[in-house]
């Protein structure tokens, strides 16, 4: 029997490379470049199976094909607002994600943003490689405590747990959150956390805010102007979610007005691109999507990839499927 043909549209840890071929017709991305929606229908056309990235765009106009081949997205990654889950359904197509694996990584990086932006630490860097420092001095680039601080999480899924974890367990802080949804007093409780029915009252009752959030249509602009309006001014905003949850104009207004005091962001909307208005904003940390970036869970990601794509196949229910 011939195996499955698989597409892996951006290039992945040798090892999990390797381990897809065992099962998979594997076809790589030897360029490493983003695909564009022209490969990607075409893909469709051609490939038993996907493997997406955040990078690949696979809106409704992408799945206007026809005669598709595809029969499952197994998407390398948590989010999944990159892919329009009703255009997927309506051709037959399966879509699965790789939740867990990268929870503990990308809360690692909120906590790194969120020291960063509160003790100035890029500002720092750039002095020294600027041959500026003059030495210590009392009021010498002062920053934000951390220990002991309230910060708010938007969205309290596994990550959001995980940084909830760092904060009050490493640092001692309160933690206060919002979601959607009702979360049970049993996981509040374990962080002494208390949640909030709105994002304003917990910009304003919050000394950081960490946003941990799916992206998409549903949460694009969360955090805006209006309800940055809200924050307390020496309040640092960490985004590691998704760009578009933050008005990036907003924002960048919001730093340069002192409306809030500092942030960190890991993504961007519209990346790789930066909007030139956050690149003017000194008080503002900014790091290359590196959530997930460690050799660890970036072969965990992709193995689990392949054993939701290596279920599908063998009539087995997916462990991750979405949609």
């Amino acid at each position: 029997m011939s195996k499955p043909k698989l597409l892996i549209t951006r290039r992945w840890p040798k090892a999990v490379e390797e381990a897809a071929s065992e099962d998979f017709d594997v076809t790589l991305n030897e360029k490493d470049r983003p695909l564009s929606s022209e490969d990607m229908r075409n893909a469709l056309t051609s490939y038993d199976a996907i493997s997406p990235t955040v990078t690949d765009i696979l809106n409704t106009k992408t799945f206007e094909v026809e005669n598709v081949r595809c029969k499952i997205l197994c998407n390398y990654g948590v989010g999944y607002s990159h892919i329009d889950l009703t255009s997927a359904q309506k051709l037959g197509i399966c879509v699965t994600n790789t939740p867990d694996v990268l929870s503990d990584c990308t809360a690692d990086i909120a906590m790194t943003l969120m020291l960063m932006a509160a003790r100035r630490a890029g500002e720092g860097e750039r002095e020294l490689r600027a041959d500026e420092w003059q030495g210590w001095r009392p009021t010498h680039m002062i920053g934000s405590k951390v220990t002991g601080k309230t910060l708010g999480i938007v969205g309290f899924g596994r990550i959001g747990q995980a940084m909830a974890s760092r904060a009050h367990f490493g640092f001692g802080m309160k933690i206060n959150i919002f979601s959607r949804s009702q979360v049970s007093s049993e996981i509040l409780e374990k962080y002494n956390a208390k949640q909030f029915g709105s994002v304003e009252t917990l910009l304003n009752e919050s000394d950081f805010v960490s946003l941990h959030c799916p992206g998409g249509t549903s949460n694009r602009h969360l955090i805006n102007a209006s309800n940055l309006s809200y924050a307390k001014p020496d309040l640092i905003l960490i985004n590691t979610a998704r760009g578009e949850v933050i008005d990036e104009t907003a924002l960048a207004n919001a730093l340069k007005n002192k409306v809030i005091k500092a942030a960190g962001l890991d993504v961007f909307d519209g990346e790789p691109k930066i909007n030139p208005i956050l690149m003017a904003a000194p008080n503002l940390v900014m790091l290359p999507h590196l959530g997930s970036a460690t050799r660890e869970t970036r072969e965990a990601m992709g193995f689990r990839a392949l054993e939701n794509c290596k279920a599908f196949f063998n009539e087995e229910p997916p462990l991750d499927r979405v949609a």
